[in-house]
C-alpha cells in the first residue's frame, strides 16, 4: 500500500484520547458537552492512514507464533481477489473505504463475510446492524445514521477496524479480537499484540477465538496473490 503516516501525528492523537477521556469515535467529552479537542482528535483519525511498516511489522512479528496456534498467515496485497458471484455486490464500497482508511481491503471484506455474511439487513441478537454489525451507540459514533445502507455502513466498519488497527500497532489479530469482543475487554486481558493473542489465546471468550480465525480465513479468500 502506497501509505504515509508521521508517528508524531499518532502520538498526539493517543495523547488527546488519553488527556481528555474522550471517545476517540466522538466529538463529545465523556460527560457529553462538545469539545474542541474532541473534534481534533476525530480530524486526526480522518487525516492519519495506517503506517505500511507497523502493519507489515505487526503481522510477520507474530507469524511464527500464529502458525503454531493454526490461525493462517494472510498476505496483504492491497487488492481485492477477481469476484463475479453475489459476493462481489460491495467491492466497490469496500475497496473505497480500504483506500479512505487505510485497511487491505481483503480484511474488510472478510469482517463482512464473518459478520453477516454480505446481507446488508442483518440484525444480530444483541442489536448489531448491518454488513458489518454495528451497534447502534457506535454507528452513531462514527458518523453512520442508517446502519442498513450499506455504504455508511461499511464507510464506519471500516473507520472503527482502521482506529483499532492503529490503537494496537498494526497487530491485525488483535485488532479483530477487539472488533468482537471489545477494546476494553481486550485491554483488560492485558493482550497488546498478536504474539499476546498467540500465547493467550485461552484468556478470550470462545466466540472471539472462533471470529479471528473465521476472519483470517475468509480474508486469505479474498486477498489477490495471496
Amino acid at each position: 500500500m502506497n501509505v504515509t503516516t508521521d508517528p508524531r501525528i499518532l502520538k498526539q492523537m493517543l495523547l488527546t484520547q488519553w488527556t481528555t477521556e474522550l471517545n476517540p469515535l466522538s466529538s463529545k467529552s465523556v460527560d457529553g458537552q462538545n469539545n474542541d479537542t474532541a473534534g481534533l482528535f476525530q480530524m486526526l483519525l480522518n487525516q492519519l492512514t495506517l503506517d505500511s511498516s507497523s502493519f507489515q511489522a505487526g503481522t510477520d512479528g507474530a507469524a511464527q507464533a500464529l502458525s503454531t496456534i493454526g490461525l493462517p498467515n494472510v498476505s496483504w496485497s492491497g487488492v481485492l481477489a477477481g469476484d463475479s458471484g453475489s459476493t462481489s455486490a460491495y467491492d466497490g464500497l469496500i475497496s473505497a473505504a480500504g483506500a479512505k482508511y487505510g485497511v487491505d481491503p481483503a480484511l474488510i471484506k472478510g469482517v463482512i463475510q464473518s459478520e453477516s455474511s454480505f446481507r446488508s439487513d442483518a440484525v444480530s441478537s444483541a442489536g448489531a446492524k448491518g454488513l458489518m454489525q454495528l451497534m447502534d451507540d457506535t454507528a452513531r459514533g462514527l458518523g453512520v445514521s442508517d446502519s442498513f445502507d450499506p455504504a455508511q455502513n461499511i464507510d464506519g466498519g471500516t473507520r472503527f477496524l482502521s482506529y483499532l488497527l492503529r490503537k494496537y500497532e498494526g497487530n491485525v489479530q488483535t485488532a479483530l479480537a477487539a472488533y468482537n469482543a471489545g477494546p476494553g475487554r481486550v485491554d483488560r486481558l492485558g493482550i497488546a499484540n498478536d504474539a499476546d493473542i498467540a500465547s493467550h489465546m485461552d484468556k478470550l471468550p470462545d466466540e472471539t477465538q472462533r471470529y479471528i480465525r473465521k476472519v483470517l480465513d475468509a480474508a486469505s479468500q479474498w486477498g489477490a496473490g495471496v
